[in-house]
């Protein structure tokens, strides 16, 4: 059997995303969300994920570009005065890999979000990041410390063949090209540390080089080409709201969000041999040595 994990990213940020991730659930290919806990809509996300206790739901990291948990004053190598992280990654990066005030305050912030996540009452399902800074060595290290007193079970890696989203989508060719190198260097670094720990992680994920174009067409020319047995997808739906605003522009648009509603998308899926995984707690990937 083949499975396909399909997650909505941000839930929690909007209204507008909670109801895209809600709606693409009900009606459509999602399976799970990763909840941003510190998110205006936060509250919103969690009561809609306790009435749909099928919805795998994971903690959507926030280390850059968005708010904290903790107070400004518990975290000041981090945030600003209104408690919001810098908006731009790279110098974020090097701030929390070089400074050792930073690795402090950030093992304090990573703690009280895995804590707000746990009062929520949902099952953790998996752990990742907003622009993926859970693969930040220093982000990831405390992670897998703090992995079994909060049952992290599954953390997510990017891991996606250059070649077939060039193929899909050749535009931002330089762009794809660094974040393949940059990220593959991480995957790496990562994959062997969660063998260790014997955390799970999918063989195949994609988004990473197609964000904010997962459309309706991206998805019928990937899924007859993956050579995987466990895949996520992930993406950022959202529905259009008045007066709310997505995570991103194709967000605001709906264009994500019809993708996964799409009947020719579910189609293919299928006869690509995928089973869709909706449960809680999914297993980890089928890569040899994880937990299955």
């Amino acid at each position: 059997m083949r499975r396909l994990f399909v997650t909505g990213d941000d839930f929690g940020h909007s209204r507008a995303v909670n109801r895209g991730i809600a709606e693409a659930y009900d009606r459509g290919l999602l399976t799970s969300a990763s909840l941003m806990v510190a998110g205006e809509a936060a509250a919103e996300a969690i009561a809609l994920a306790r009435d749909r206790p099928t919805l795998s739901v994971g903690l959507h990291l926030v280390l850059v570009d968005g708010r904290a948990v903790l107070p400004p004053g518990e975290i000041p190598s981090l945030v600003d005065t209104v408690g919001r992280f810098p908006a731009r990654p790279f110098s974020a990066g090097l701030r929390y890999q070089f400074s050792a005030s930073a690795a402090l305050d950030l093992r304090r912030e990573i703690r009280a979000q895995l804590e707000r996540f746990h009062d929520s009452g949902l099952p953790l399902d998996h752990v990742d990041g907003h622009h993926h800074f859970h693969l930040h060595p220093v982000v990831l290290g405390i992670l897998l410390d703090l992995a079994e007193e909060f049952s992290i079970s599954s953390i997510r890696l990017p891991s996606e063949e250059l070649g077939l989203a060039l193929a899909l989508d050749p535009r931002a060719r330089a762009t794809k090209i660094l974040w393949s190198v940059v990220f593959g260097f991480l995957h790496r670094h990562a994959r062997r540390l969660l063998q260790e720990r014997r955390i799970g992680f999918h063989e195949r994920v994609y988004g990473l080089l197609a964000t904010g174009r997962i459309t309706e067409e991206y998805l019928l020319g990937l899924i007859p080409r993956i050579q995987a047995e466990s895949v996520e997808i992930y993406c950022h739906p959202a529905a259009a709201l008045p007066g709310e605003i997505g995570n991103s522009a194709s967000a605001e648009r709906g264009v994500e969000l019809d993708a996964l509603l799409s009947g020719r998308v579910a189609a293919t899926a299928a006869e690509s041999g995928f089973v869709l995984q909706r449960r809680s707690l999914s297993p980890a990937s089928s890569v040899p040595g994880n937990r299955k």
